[in-house]
């Protein structure tokens, strides 16, 4: 029976501070975001910098959350962000790869399916460090316009005639495990 005090509600049941992974996957799929940037950098062979990103930003009363997910998955960092927002973000690219094994076995079953395949092609690409010659590049360019916000108009003036990548098809997907 939980037991209200003010704006906090409190179970006397224990629980436990592990995730399931299924509910990892769902909350993703409601929260979650597979971002590539792609950003001008002088030091860089092709002139350009690119950033791949697993996140989930709430507002800050709900940071305990992204704990639990910081603690699932063991990788990535927790920030702060303007106003009342946190982020939980992963970067690496061998903290990534976590991330990728994650969504392997418990498949996200939303339209953000589609954006994580497309995702993990410009992760492939990093890994086997194709992203440094310029049909690499070009190659991640052509995922990013395909995903979230699709290219800025900086980036469509800098690649001209970039064809985005073929969506993935995605076929009817269920709810397997309702957590």
């Amino acid at each position: 029976m939980p037991i209200v005090n003010k704006n906090k509600l409190f179970s006397t049941q224990r629980t436990s501070n592990k995730l399931d992974p299924n509910y990892v996957t769902g909350f993703t799929d409601g929260e979650g975001c597979f971002y590539i940037g792609i950003s001008p950098d002088n030091k860089s062979s092709s002139g350009f910098r690119i950033k791949l990103s697993f996140q989930i930003g709430l507002h800050e009363k709900d940071k305990e959350l992204l704990n639990l997910i910081k603690f699932y998955f063991g990788v990535g960092n927790i920030s702060k962000l303007a106003g009342d927002s946190v982020l939980y973000r992963v970067t690496s690219i061998e903290e990534l790869k976590i991330i990728i094994d994650h969504f392997e076995r418990y498949p996200l079953i939303t339209q953000k399916y589609k954006d994580y395949l497309l995702f993990k092609q410009a992760f492939e690409l990093i890994k086997n460090k194709e992203h440094l010659s310029i049909e690499g590049l070009r190659k991640i360019v052509s995922i990013k316009a395909s995903i979230n916000l699709k290219l800025s108009s900086s980036l469509m003036k800098a690649f001209l005639n970039i064809v985005p990548a073929i969506v993935p098809e995605m076929k009817d997907r269920k709810i397997l495990n309702y957590n």
